[in-house]
């Protein structure tokens, strides 16, 4: 056990979390099998979107009327986060603000992350707090988890579906140059299912806005694959790096940018508004199934 990663296991599964952006790195089943993302093409495997979700234009944020500079997703993901937990099958870690953070965002937060193994899978737990007693913490929050596309190595992307828990019809949001445009894009989903093609990924991420499932079974022809389910967060996005073998399923609290937002931070659209010493929470978990 080392200050930069944790390994922890229950039997069924193998986690591992690295103290940098208490970012899940790996995740294997009993019989070793890694079923998170660890290639070169995109050199992440599953980062925390904090304070921000895509992008603002220009990366740039106007608060309490001074100039800011967020790049894309925020700084969480870049920076270490300090150990609360270590456990035989759990961690928990924890992000304060302090002065690097305060020169990009001025806010004060706490962002805390709980993992947990038991046997129904992986379970990812957030909590964000406003520390503050006076001011209103404005700020966005997201998941990434990038899983191997296809699974089996005897199976073909095209083999694999993403069946909803319920009918997703739309419409769908697009990105230009990472911006919100509009909310027109016909969804691809035919009654809850969605067939998986790299195509769809060519115009970047699906991005749905008001999402009506709260669970996703990512699986093959044979039923056999991953349940992925979340709470607490209201938007999803799907994205993959179109050459590269894997699907990133994206919880959200908020979203990029609308291409034509020119108000302050605190105005963006999706924002959470946590008043003085209020706390939100969400979370995902993940499974595999057949």
């Amino acid at each position: 056990m080392t200050s930069e990663s944790h390994i922890f296991s229950n039997g069924r599964y193998t986690a591992c979390v690295a103290a940098l952006g208490a970012e899940l790195c790996s995740l294997r089943d009993e019989t070793g099998r890694e079923l998170m993302w660890t290639g070169s093409t995109w050199p992440r495997h599953s980062p925390v979107l904090f304070p921000i979700i895509g992008r603002l234009r220009d990366n740039h944020a106007v608060i309490d009327g001074l100039d800011y500079t967020l790049t894309q997703h925020g700084f969480a993901r870049d920076r270490v986060f300090r150990w609360v937990e270590r456990g035989a099958s759990s961690c928990a870690l924890v992000l304060e603000d302090d002065p690097t953070s305060r020169a990009l965002f001025p806010s004060a937060f706490r962002l805390q992350l709980n993992y947990t193994l038991d046997d129904e899978g992986l379970h990812v737990h957030y909590t964000l707090r406003n520390p503050d007693t006076r001011d209103v913490l404005h700020a966005s929050l997201g998941a990434h988890p990038a899983f191997i596309w296809p699974l089996s190595s005897d199976t073909s992307k095209t083999d694999y579906v993403l069946e909803f828990e319920s009918a997703e019809p739309g419409p769908l949001s697009a990105l230009d140059g990472g911006l919100i445009v509009g909310n027109d894009r016909p969804s691809p989903v035919k009654d809850n299912v969605l067939r998986l093609d790299e195509a769809l990924f060519e115009k970047d991420a699906l991005i749905f806005l008001h999402p009506v499932s709260r669970s996703i079974r990512f699986r093959d022809e044979q039923y056999a694959g991953l349940v992925f389910s979340w709470h607490g967060f209201e938007q999803l996005g799907l994205w993959m790096k179109p050459g590269s073998d894997f699907l990133c399923i994206e919880p959200w609290q908020g979203y990029a940018s609308p291409v034509d937002f020119e108000g302050s931070f605190e105005e963006k659209p999706g924002l959470l508004h946590l008043k003085p010493c209020e706390s939100w929470r969400a979370g995902w978990s993940v499974r595999l199934e057949g």
